[in-house]
């Protein structure tokens, strides 16, 4: 019995370790995919406001890397025109045209509207290795990258709609998102 129990403390201690230094590597690795100039997570307000900001599963999603159920969230079936931006930062990250049904019950993407604004990293929970997808300014968790997606990108970015925030096509210039304004409007 000892054996076991020294057996757990032992699987236990390695696991906090690779936790830690999982941490270590996701900066490391952050920080070099940032843009020149900028910072994984300069966008991220402090822990109170964050608190106050966001939903209990939106701050689970951003901030704890959890994932939200499939097909009960807010935007996996929406098919208005407009584009998804950081629930923490507003950083614009996704459009509608490039929004399609993956039939995952999460919305899912082609590709990012704004590829400098999402970096991406190594997640090995439970052993089994994704690609996640993380916003630089906030460095929100977004979801994960998959390589079973439509071409020409044959990417399947997997967002959690706990993560997003939309912002309709009509209300882009009014929300500060004018820039955007031409993709839907020609």
């Amino acid at each position: 019995m000892s054996r076991i129990i020294l057996l757990l403390i032992i699987v236990a201690g390695a696991f906090g370790t690779y936790a830690l230094t999982a941490g270590k590597q996701r900066a490391t690795a952050a920080e070099a995919a940032a843009p020149a100039g900028e910072r994984i997570g300069a966008l991220r307000p402090d822990e109170l406001e964050l608190r106050e900001k966001l939903t209990p599963i939106q701050y689970r999603v951003t901030q704890e890397d959890a994932t939200e159920p499939s097909f009960n969230n807010a935007y996996h079936d929406l098919k208005a025109d407009g584009i998804y931006v950081d629930a923490v930062s507003g950083e614009p990250l996704f459009s509608s045209q490039d929004k399609y049904d993956s039939g995952t019950g999460w919305p899912s993407f082609s590709r990012p509207l704004a590829p400098e604004n999402v970096y991406t990293k190594t997640d090995r929970f439970l052993a089994i290795e994704r690609t996640e997808v993380r916003s630089v300014g906030a460095d929100s968790h977004l979801g994960h990258v998959f390589a079973d997606g439509p071409q020409p990108s044959g990417l399947r970015y997997c967002m959690n709609s706990a993560s997003l925030r939309f912002v309709p096509a009509d209300s882009l210039a009014a929300a500060g998102y004018g820039a955007y304004t031409g993709l839907f409007h020609k």
